[in-house]
């Protein structure tokens, strides 16, 4: 079956927060899809309505088995289902975790530039966001961990948590196995849980496949709350469905006190139905998603390439969010997004959002029909231009 991800939605006034915008703007910026989601996951969704009984839910066998069957063939990935807990999102979870796993005043560390939305974690729990800088190469456009800064900020008596993103947001960047164990390694070292955001793990366009952290060797998994989801892969972020995936009894058990604590483990009357419709269902679909998104990203590479020869992407494999250096342009991201938006109607992520050196980036979001990425990257250059 061939899927169609050329059609153009109209999303407005569809209580969509990325469209709620003027008449003539396009926005690339909130990270969920403007492509239909899979028919088969549709299917499963209106099956569900037609029942016409919406009492309470739980997450059954079924559930916990289509989420181990995908990891295990998409990923080569064992994960026992006794591991898994459900809960109503990735961030719920993170927040969940902070608050339970740590106390007001710890720190919880962060490898910056990294998603914004961690913060909200963090210091609305009452704790202290730690962060180590990733280190940049403006020759090469590429990003490395400072091992020596991460280690000295682990070893800090007050940091007692840490929320990896793998792969990472906004570079796109897929950790290597080797990375991760030793990341996990020097957590373990100095007694730090790592909190694991997998959300874009299904996303990785080209290259090596990332590594799930409970798929680690079993030493190196014992600190580590996996966190995954559909929202991302699938565009159904309103669906409000993840999996905790935590190997360690002990700490599972704190898991599983903690998103009941916070009232985040229960299912809404789609979450079950839809999520094991994606899993079961939904490869054919992600797999030609998946072309058609890198082809969006190597258009825009080409583009930049030719067009706007003093802007520089990042070369992330993963993810629909591209991460662009701009600072042969400007050191100011968040003044030129505006000036984009006001003279084109494109409207853009500045990388100040995501701290660290994002005053020299913007972050676009390419999962839209092919012509309306053509339509952004124009408007992006005439105002870049001008």
């Amino acid at each position: 079956m061939e899927y169609d991800f050329d059609t153009i939605l109209d999303r407005r006034h569809t209580n969509s927060e990325k469209w709620d915008v003027k008449p003539n703007e396009l926005p690339m910026t909130t990270a969920d899809m403007d492509f239909k989601t899979a028919p088969e996951i549709m299917t499963a969704m209106k099956k569900k309505i037609d029942s016409g009984a919406f009492g309470y839910e739980y997450p059954n066998e079924e559930y916990f088995n289509a989420v181990a069957s995908w990891y295990k063939t998409e990923h080569n990935a064992k994960a026992d289902t006794s591991w898994m807990r459900f809960a109503t999102g990735v961030i719920p979870s993170i927040t969940a975790c902070v608050n339970y796993l740590s106390h007001e005043g710890d720190n919880v560390l962060l490898m910056e530039p990294i998603y914004n939305t961690f913060y909200n974690s963090i210091l609305n729990s009452g704790r202290h966001a730690f962060p180590t800088q990733l280190k940049y190469d403006y020759s090469t456009y590429t990003y490395s961990v400072d091992w020596d800064d991460l280690e000295d900020k682990m070893s800090n008596p007050l940091t007692t948590l840490m929320i990896l993103c793998n792969p990472h947001n906004p570079t796109g960047y897929v950790w290597s196995c080797d990375e991760l164990i030793r990341i996990i390694t020097l957590a373990q070292k100095h007694g730090i849980i790592v909190i694991s955001d997998e959300i874009h793990g299904d996303l990785v366009l080209t290259g090596p496949d990332y590594t799930p952290t409970f798929s680690l060797p079993e030493d190196c998994r014992q600190n580590v709350v996996t966190l995954v989801s559909t929202s991302k892969t699938f565009n159904v972020a309103a669906l409000h469905a993840a999996t905790g995936i935590v190997p360690n009894p002990l700490l599972r058990e704190h898991f599983t006190r903690a998103i009941n604590k916070y009232e985040v483990a229960e299912p809404n009357l789609l979450a079950i139905p839809g999520t094991i419709a994606a899993y079961t269902q939904g490869a054919d679909w992600l797999h030609q998603l998946k072309k058609y998104l890198l082809g969006n990203r190597e258009y825009l590479v080409e583009f930049i390439k030719k067009n706007l020869p003093k802007l520089h992407v990042v070369p992330g494999t993963a993810t629909y969010l591209v991460w662009i250096d701009v600072s042969e342009v400007t050191d100011d991201s968040a003044t030129l997004a505006q000036k984009i938006r006001e003279k084109t109607g494109l409207i853009i992520n500045p990388g100040t959002y995501y701290h660290g050196n994002g005053s020299h980036f913007i972050r676009i979001n390419i999962a839209y029909p092919r012509a309306q990425v053509k339509d952004g990257l124009e408007r992006l250059a005439a105002a870049i231009k001008n």
